[in-house]
């Protein structure tokens, strides 16, 4: 297939502050190797869990204090989600309540990955293997129906933690944004629906939107170097 870049768009009612938030705690536009964070304005209300949540990886211990303490002066809070005391990673929420973990530093999985070291996503060994092939990123890891891919490049992993996975309420707030680069993109989308997507509708800028096999909607559209 074609290159596709990677992004995670974000639904939000003010993207702004959350473009504002994440840019305080990332590097952004950070390297190429990191997936891409966009923030799309809307009213609708979220419903049950997220299906991503972001891994920001850490340092030292000092740099994870610092982490924390920069998101929360930025609007975000401390959220509990059942994570035991001597777990050393702290879970967050942004100003709009989407999750995230900061690591604690050490660890060998996120080694290399750069500041947004993970997309940690609710998804089975089928969706994960889809997204191999779609992007044509190798598995990093794939045991016990969990599976992890990599760019060949390095940078962000995206990983998915298999079954059990929660019914799917409603439009993610969450997804995936792919761009076709010096591609065609009816082309890109036909080989995706023969991997396994869903065609869902088009949009009126040309681009379409799919959903993988888990029912998670994503966008594909065209883009230049």
């Amino acid at each position: 297939m074609t290159s596709l870049h990677l992004a995670l768009t974000i639904d939000a009612h003010d993207p702004a502050r959350l473009a504002d938030f994440w840019a305080g705690i990332l590097p952004l536009p950070g390297p190429d190797t990191q997936v891409g964070l966009r923030f799309a304005q809307s009213d609708g209300q979220r419903v049950g869990p997220n299906r991503v949540h972001l891994h920001v990886t850490s340092t030292s211990l000092e740099d994870q204090e610092a982490t924390v303490a920069a998101a929360l002066q930025l609007g975000g809070s401390h959220l509990d989600v059942g994570q035991l005391p001597e777990e050393g990673h702290i879970v967050l929420a942004d100003p709009e309540g989407n999750e995230f973990c900061v690591i604690e530093p050490g660890s060998s999985f996120l080694a290399g990955c750069g500041r947004l070291g993970e997309l940690a996503c609710d998804g089975t060994r089928a969706v994960g293997l889809f997204w191999a092939e779609a992007l044509g990123w190798p598995l990093v890891w794939d045991e016990n129906e969990e599976t992890a891919i990599q760019s060949p490049y390095g940078g962000t992993k995206v990983a998915w933690g298999g079954p059990p996975v929660a019914p799917k309420r409603g439009r993610n707030r969450q997804r995936f944004d792919l761009t076709v680069i010096d591609g065609d993109l009816a082309v890109e989308a036909d080989q995706l629906v023969g991997l396994g997507a869903t065609w869902l509708d088009e949009a009126a800028d040309g681009a379409v939107e799919l959903a993988d096999p888990d029912g998670n909607e994503f966008r594909l559209g065209r883009g230049r170097r």
